[in-house]
């Protein structure tokens, strides 16, 4: 079994509006292990994109604790959490983020510039399948690509962590299996541990861990013996 990366104990979230509180998190418990490709699958509101940014340092949990390593997020300084985004941990969005004005070479370059040690913009580029695209402008490229230049940029800086919120769900199945064909050879071949938040069931197929989200709670944990490839999902 791999080193636990990372850990989220009792974790707790609530929100106050007015005069109601949301209770987003109710008491999660989750362990990721290094190399470990998850999916967290649930319906809207059931707390997935809450875990995940806090996991990822861009929130801070109510009660409970996040560990990196053995480091305790929750105890962190907002400089230290910019700390750790920047040098730990890549993110992905269901939208993209590119700037227009930048060719795709440059938009992962942005990320590289600030990063420790981090890939050549066009070997990111050329893992999710882009190596010939690195010129062009994001006007000029399909969503499933522009995707995908996201995924390079949040993967050049080498992060341990690459933290995926709905990656597809602005892509059609097509477009959106290369999205998660880049995503898959990345955690392959680089051993980054991949967390992908969802609520499509048929994604689930290629994790090695899936946990179920409900009602601000991991209702269900159960592990694939036999993932099944990327290019075979289809919803």
């Amino acid at each position: 079994m791999a080193d636990v990366i990372l850990r989220a104990e009792n974790v707790t979230k609530t929100y106050q509006m007015d005069s109601v509180v949301v209770h987003a998190l109710r008491g999660v418990d989750l362990e990721l292990a290094e190399g470990e490709m998850a999916v967290l699958l649930g319906p809207s509101g059931s707390g997935k994109s809450t875990l995940l940014n806090i996991l990822g340092g861009l929130d801070t949990a109510t009660g409970g604790s996040v560990w990196f390593k053995d480091h305790e997020l929750t105890k962190m300084s907002e400089s230290q959490l910019t700390r750790y985004r920047r040098d730990h941990v890549g993110f992905v969005f269901q939208f993209y983020n590119l700037i227009p004005s930048l060719n795709a070479w440059e938009n992962v370059a942005l990320v590289t510039e600030i990063a420790p040690n981090p890939m050549d913009p066009g070997e990111a580029l050329a893992m999710v399948g882009l190596g010939e695209r690195q010129r062009h402008f994001p006007a000029e490229m399909s969503g499933g690509e522009q995707q995908r230049v996201a995924i390079a940029r949040a993967i050049a800086k080498r992060p341990e962590l690459l933290l995926c919120d709905e990656p597809t769900g602005a892509l059609d199945s097509k477009t959106g299996v290369k999205v998660l064909e880049a995503l898959q050879r990345i955690n392959a071949d680089l051993g980054t541990t991949t967390a992908i938040i969802t609520h499509n069931a048929s994604i689930q197929a290629m994790a090695h861990r899936v946990f179920q989200f409900h009602d601000g709670r991991i209702a269900e944990t159960h592990e694939n013996r036999k993932r099944v490839d990327a290019s075979e999902v289809s919803w």
